[in-house]
């Protein structure tokens, strides 16, 4: 059996829009809305989807920058999000998060030896000398060198600076790493260096990362398993060889029909949606995506479907497979 690392349970986060009239109510913007699955120790969970549609709120609620609504993360037969402050501080140590953007997520006041080595300074790891060690040895490990220490982060190139967000994720021994978007401010080339690196380190370290993108084909190299959203839900979760080869939800499919072919002598089949994207703060009674889906049914307008299993772990939120 898979070990679970990290469990999320019926788990939601609503943001309150204030009105633009005079004592008019502010309205609730469903951003994550009842999602659950469960997170196996030493995997990739990729989480796919357009912009808008809650993946980064989700990771953000993972590692407790936005606290959720209603729902629970476990971790360790710890419900964390209910933990005090000073219990969670324990666990924030396994939970790590790589930020999306290489620039704004590192103080240009520090130096990167300061950097990597403020957050054991935070937990009282190690003494000064052994946390200067620890220093050298991430910036070796991510493929920096020695001298790069004394540096500030406008002295690197997008790429070195989300090696050393790497590093710097790496300098309290995590068990999970959200990865948010990591690679899509580098360079084509660029990321790939970067995702082998993260490769190499989670066979190393026995890392398990939950990767957020909207990049398909990021998603399909790192990714064991992939968990795809739409306004909030997760519409199709499973293996991510079975999802690329035979997707089954509509918003899956039309997902990866846009995606273009190898060779421009390849035809292929073109699954579309209808209209525009429904506003967040006026979701559909039913399914989510009943409003453009062109297998919609009557059920689909009035009832939101479950997601439930297919075929072994491969699940599916959608009334034409029930």
């Amino acid at each position: 059996m898979d070990n679970t690392v990290l469990k999320i349970d019926n788990l939601s986060k609503n943001f309150k829009i204030k009105g633009t009239r005079l004592f008019e109510k502010p309205k609730i913007l469903k951003a994550v809305n009842d999602v659950s699955f469960e997170v196996y120790e030493g995997e990739t969970l990729g989480v796919i989807g357009e912009s808008g549609c809650g993946k980064s709120t989700l990771g953000k609620c993972i590692i407790q920058l936005h606290n959720p609504s209603s729902g629970e993360i476990i971790y360790n037969d710890d419900v964390i999000n209910k933990l005090k402050h000073s219990e969670l501080k324990g666990i924030r140590k396994d939970i790590q998060i790589i930020f999306q953007d290489p620039y704004s997520s590192l103080d240009p006041r520090k130096t990167i030896g300061s950097i990597i080595e403020e957050p054991m300074i935070i937990h009282n790891i190690g003494t000064p000398s052994e946390r200067k060690k620890k220093v050298i040895e991430l910036l070796k490990e991510v493929g920096l060198d020695t001298f790069h220490v004394n540096r500030y982060p406008h002295e690197f190139s997008g790429g070195q600076r989300q090696r050393i967000n790497v590093a710097r994720a790496l300098a309290l021994n995590p068990k999970v790493i959200v990865c948010d978007e990591p690679v899509s401010a580098l360079d084509v080339s660029v990321q790939a260096q970067v995702l082998n690196l993260m490769k190499n380190l989670q066979k190393k370290f026995n890392l398990t990362y939950i990767f957020i993108s909207h990049d398909l084909s990021v998603v399909k190299y790192i990714s064991d398993r992939i968990a795809i959203m739409y306004l909030g839900k997760i519409v199709e979760l499973g293996n991510a060889k079975d999802i690329y080869s035979a997707p089954k939800h509509p918003y899956t499919k039309a997902l990866f029909s846009a995606i273009p072919p190898e060779s421009p002598f390849d035809r292929k089949e073109r699954f579309e949606l209808i209209g525009d994207i429904p506003s967040p703060l006026n979701l559909p009674a039913g399914c989510p995506l009943s409003t453009r889906c062109p297998k919609c049914m009557d059920i689909c307008t009035r009832k939101m479907p479950e997601l439930k299993s297919i075929k072994g772990k491969h699940k599916v939120s959608c009334f034409l497979y029930e």
